[in-house]
């Protein structure tokens, strides 16, 4: 089974940018949607942003206009820009295909005020 592998994650200040990648072990244009999910402490975790094979996204609406989210099936790779962020950004990132692929150990992105 493909594994994902998420990094870039780190402390950032209110306002700063953080970019986000998934490195998968196998191919990924199997699966046509891919997203990011994130998980603060004591909350659940919730679905951010997808992106299909044909380039069509979803953005949760808290991280719209501030997020991006991209896919080079060539490389295996999904990636998350994140600009703008806030303190409530703050949380355990995962890449996963929903319902398909099981996330991977996560990236922590930490918002200081």
């Amino acid at each position: 089974q493909v594994q994902l592998v998420e990094s870039g994650g780190g402390l950032v200040q209110a306002g700063g940018s953080l970019r986000l990648s998934c490195a998968a072990s196998g191919s990924i244009a199997s699966f046509n949607v891919m997203g990011w999910y994130r998980q603060a402490p004591g909350d659940q975790r919730e679905l951010v942003v997808t992106i299909d094979n044909d380039g069509n996204t979803y953005y949760e609406d808290s991280v719209k206009g501030r997020f991006t989210i991209s896919r080079d099936n060539a490389k295996n790779t999904l990636y998350l820009q994140m600009n703008s962020l806030r303190p409530e950004d703050t949380a355990m990132y995962y890449c996963a295909a929903p319902g398909l692929l099981p996330p991977g150990q996560g990236t922590q992105v930490t918002v200081s005020s």
